[in-house]
């Protein structure tokens, strides 16, 4: 991605030729992933089925391929005690995921039936984050298209398991806590309900806007050697140190804030579930 903002930032410049009224502006495609697009680094992408691929979906599609290759010794070394650092630290994660963040809030009955959607969830999110970072790469979760997706299926594991838990008319009865006075309780449902739709839309906008902002704040580093370099070489030479020294900073951060983004998606997500289905809890 900070390869393509350079190369944007290149082309665009040369483009210009610094001619006034020229209209070119390096901003124009900041961020082309924000919205997906149907080519690649300049290829076209093809269809498949009738169907457009766009450029985040290559990326979502690799997230899922590393998944099966980085569990693949997973299973080994719980279920025979096997060797391998990297798949000891994976299946760690997946202790870690399964006995503070899906039990606490759904139980252990509950959450063993759900344990292998959250757990999909958490390591899809963390790696389209991560590729992200790598050169030439897109962030695919900071299109809300990506998120939106997630949520959505938050929203039907919300609903459909709170109807399966307490029963198709009951769960919706549920949503108004007992010994609310009756003129308030329409009001209240109304609110309930708004609630059920309010919750996925804060998930969207919270990781889009999170993996967005991250990016942000690195490009807007990289954009100062360039701004101080319109009007002289000398001084966009001279901040170069400073502005590359705090993006690679910004980069680690971004390496956490990407395991952090998926941890928050992925705990919200269980405690919703766990709200609808032990609404007395």
């Amino acid at each position: 991605m900070i390869s393509s903002f350079l190369n944007t930032l290149v082309n665009s410049s040369a483009a210009s030729g610094g001619e006034e009224g020229s209209g070119g502006n390096p901003f124009d495609h900041l961020f082309p992933h924000v919205v997906p697009q149907e080519s690649f680094h300049g290829m076209h992408l093809p269809k498949l089925f009738g169907m457009q691929i766009w450029d985040i979906q290559i990326f979502q599609l690799l997230s899922i391929l590393a998944m099966f290759l980085c569990f693949a010794g997973v299973r080994k070394v719980i279920v025979n005690n096997g060797s391998g650092r990297f798949s000891k630290i994976l299946a760690g994660w997946v202790a870690w995921l399964r006995d503070e963040v899906i039990y606490p809030s759904l139980g252990k009955e509950d959450g063993k039936k759900l344990l292998p959607l959250f757990l999909s969830v958490f390591f899809f999110i963390t790696f389209m984050n991560l590729f992200g970072l790598v050169p030439y790469g897109l962030t695919a979760t900071a299109s809300v298209y990506t998120t939106a997706g997630l949520a959505v299926i938050t929203l039907a594991v919300m609903l459909v398991g709170g109807m399966m838990a307490q029963g198709p008319v009951k769960f919706w009865l549920n949503l108004v806590p007992h010994g609310v006075p009756a003129a308030l309780w329409p009001l209240l449902f109304v609110l309930e309900v708004a609630g059920l739709v309010i919750k996925p839309f804060a998930l969207t906008m919270r990781l889009m806007a999170n993996m967005t902002g991250g990016h942000l704040v690195i490009l807007s580093f990289l954009g100062l050697m360039f701004f101080f370099g319109q009007s002289s070489t000398a001084i966009g030479w001279t901040v170069s140190p400073f502005v590359v020294g705090m993006s690679v900073f910004m980069m680690i951060i971004e390496g956490f804030v990407a395991l952090l983004q998926a941890y928050v998606f992925t705990l919200l997500s269980v405690i919703f579930v766990g709200m609808c289905l032990h609404p007395d809890h």
